[in-house]
């Protein structure tokens, strides 16, 4: 008999194919002596949309909401149907007796497997292959070590779970709203309290009032220290406060009231799971947290040099430990030689921090595999991520860095000036990253805050010293600075909004549904983001919820907890969610509304932004008419400033308009009689190069005349 492997895409499961043997290419399969290796498209089958369950509910209507089936029900997907068929035959052949699932070992890839196996009807048995990379060595380790399906049943009931959790929430609100308000408004059990926490943000800097405020600073000769109060702080809010001392202690005598030492040690930092490393990549490159993914899996699939890449530990496994040489050793190239061959010539250090099997659920951190490094095949975009990935591996293998930390405190008329100092004793693990600083943006700032790295003079307790001269720097508090993508990922981990997997298609959703923008590196609400997170309820508008939520699916992933009182918890809360849509009096205002107007219904269109560009859309849900917003010139020339003049649409259908001098001619009565494919031609005929005195309206008419007259 021969065994089925099903892998989640074409790629995989050509690999797979390779390394197991099976060489003869069908269309939908590969087949070899022993294993029949076919695919998913991702997601073959899905949940089944409200129509299925009953016509009624193809039209959104707010009287039929909340819809909750008893039970869910499953479709095959349309756009992979053909798929589907291929992989349900294969199932039927007599001479296959085992399947073996080989999708992404996570959750997500547990759920697309079983919803196969459950539509297909498949009641043979079936194994997992469970494996951390996509290298020749890790796939045949992994079907040497196969495991038993029914151990990951408790994965998949949490993966159902949260599956039809989103499907009750995000549907019945989302009809809610935009049947509602009239427009189309999306929220989610997870993305609407993410856009929540950018919104409260927002408000906090809206709200902020900023007071200007001095510092003062004395110079003491060979060194400077900053004036602090009793509690620290070195801002004075009161303008004349500042200038009174540098009066008074310019010029004055002072005693070294303190001088503390102290060594510290600051460990290598862990290993990368993906949000860290999607944290990473945005502040340093720019990267936002969908491209640091995309790229992320090409390392992982298409070039094999690091390990899984949607993991959510930073800890490595005790049975990895006797590949950590060898992985050093595949990395031991180009910029990264000098660094990891040092290692290789000795026993490595092995620590909590490195390896601790409590902390590692489904998958270890990321981290290089074996796969010889070639670099010249990587994009530039894809050495970025891999030399993140490879450099903070290397360190983990080096030892902390050790520096003298002094903070002396300096006595003046009873005053109290402090200052603090490093002094680098060893690299340690800073080596790894070429001798420049590895502060994230945050530590940096800390970091001058604190005066840390300057070099102060050889000082004790009791010395004296006088003020030669006393700065004042005037200042402003600042408002909180607004969440670039990486601050928004690590509140999303904080609060448990997620996963590892989903919060980058999750940011990407709110800027595609125009609900917040990128406005360089940093995300600002739009005008639609404001108004949606008022008419979404107080519930779904905080993290609270939604992480209570993500801590049951966890539990019920392990084991502890039951789907049943989990989706009878989603039912009540849809139930609620959709009733105070129902009887809110709030109202819905499109913040990008446009002038122009729909030529097929005659509402205003609406403004919104693609990655092409911007476009403009009718809001009637009956219409769809859409087109390019970018501004269309004609040849056609103003009789009066002679510029050319612009294409515009409006309820009269096609006409142009000098905008300068606000000329405009438009059509006759003859042209309602033209339909829109023949206005298009028409208006693409006197684009081209027509007589001056030629108007719209005349070219049109003579061109009805011409098509009624054959």
């Amino acid at each position: 008999m021969k065994v089925l492997v099903l892998a989640e895409k074409p790629s995989v499961a050509r690999e797979i194919a390779r390394v197991m043997g099976s060489r003869e290419k069908h269309k939908s399969y590969i087949e070899g002596p022993k294993y029949v290796v076919t695919w998913a498209l991702g997601h073959l089958v899905g949940l089944a949309e409200p129509e299925d369950y009953d016509s009624k509910y193809a039209t959104w209507n707010l009287e039929d909401l909340p819809i909750l089936p008893k039970s869910t029900r499953l479709k095959v997907l349309r756009e992979s149907n053909h798929q589907f068929k291929a992989v349900q035959q294969l199932m039927k052949r007599q001479d296959i007796g085992e399947l073996i699932v080989a999708t992404d070992a996570a959750r997500e890839g547990e759920l697309l497997a079983r919803w196969i196996i459950q539509m297909a009807n498949w009641k043979k048995p079936f194994r997992r292959l469970w494996i951390s990379s996509q290298t020749d060595k890790a796939i045949k380790e992994g079907f040497a070590k196969l495991l038993p399906g029914q151990q990951f049943d408790r994965l998949y009931e949490s993966a159902r779970c949260r599956a039809e959790a989103d499907w009750m929430i995000g549907l019945n609100v989302t009809r809610a709203l935009t049947c509602r308000y009239n427009a189309q408004l999306s929220a989610g059990r997870v993305q609407t309290p993410t856009l929540g926490m950018i919104m409260e943000r927002e408000k906090e800097i809206t709200q902020f009032r900023s007071q200007e405020y001095d510092t003062l600073t004395a110079e003491f000769g060979d060194f400077q220290a900053t004036w602090r109060a009793e509690n620290g702080d070195s801002r004075m809010f009161d303008r004349t406060q500042a200038e009174a001392l540098r009066r008074k202690l310019e010029g004055v005598k002072g005693t070294v009231a303190s001088v503390k030492k102290s060594e510290k040690n600051e460990p290598h930092p862990l290993a990368y799971d993906l949000t860290e490393l999607q944290r990473d990549a945005n502040q340093r490159y720019g990267f936002s947290a969908k491209q640091t993914s995309n790229v992320l899996q090409r390392l992982y699939e298409q070039h094999k040099l690091v390990t899984y890449p949607r993991t959510d530990s930073r800890y490595l496994t005790s049975d990895m430990v006797d590949t950590f040489k060898e992985r050093l050793n595949s990395v031991a190239v180009g910029p990264y030689a000098s660094l990891a061959r040092p290692l290789l010539r000795k026993s490595l250090t092995i620590s909590k921090r490195i390896v601790d099997d409590s902390k590692v659920t489904d998958h270890h951190a990321i981290i290089p595999t074996e796969q010889t490094l070639l670099l010249n095949q990587l994009s530039p975009e894809e050495r970025k991520l891999y030399d993140l990935i490879a450099r903070r591996f290397i360190s983990l293998f080096y030892p902390p860095a050790r520096y003298d930390a002094v903070a002396v405190a300096v006595t003046v008329e009873q005053e109290t000036f402090q200052v603090k100092g490093t002094t680098t004793k060893d690299s340690g693990w800073r080596a790894v990253y070429d001798g420049s600083l590895y502060d994230t943006d945050d530590e940096a700032e800390e970091r001058e805050d604190n005066g840390s790295g300057v070099i102060l003079p050889e000082l004790k307790k009791g010395d004296s010293v006088r003020v030669q001269r006393c700065l004042v720097r005037a200042g402003r508090t600042m408002p909180p600075k607004r969440y670039t993508e990486a601050a928004l990922l690590a509140q999303m981990e904080k609060h448990g909004l997620g996963t590892p997997a989903t919060r980058a298609d999750l940011i990407e959703k709110l800027v595609s549904s125009d609900t917040i923008e990128r406005q360089g590196n940093v995300m600002h609400p739009t005008g639609k983001g404001k108004q949606l997170i008022e008419l979404a309820a107080p519930q779904l508008r905080t993290p609270e919820l939604t992480a209570r939520w993500e801590a049951e699916l966890e539990r019920i992933a392990r084991g502890q907890g039951q789907p049943g009182p989990f989706l009878d918890s989603i039912r009540a809360m849809a139930k609620e969610l959709v009733s105070t849509v129902k009887n809110s009096s709030a109202e819905y205002k499109p913040h990008n509304v446009t002038n122009s107007h729909c030529p097929d219904c005659g509402t205003k269109l609406l403004e919104k932004k693609g990655k092409q560009g911007k476009f403009l859309v009718c809001p009637s849900a009956d219409c769809g008419y859409r087109r390019s917003g970018e501004k269309r010139l004609s040849n056609r020339r103003c009789p009066q400033c002679h510029k050319k003049m612009e294409m515009k649409e409006g309820k009269a259908g096609v006409y142009v308009r000098c905008l300068p001098c606000g000329i405009t001619e438009t059509l006759d009565k003859d042209k309602q009689r033209v339909n829109k494919r023949e206005q298009q031609k028409l208006v693409r005929q006197y684009e081209k190069q027509e007589p001056l005195g030629s108007s719209l309206g005349d070219l049109l008419k003579a061109a009805l005349e011409q098509k009624q007259g054959k």
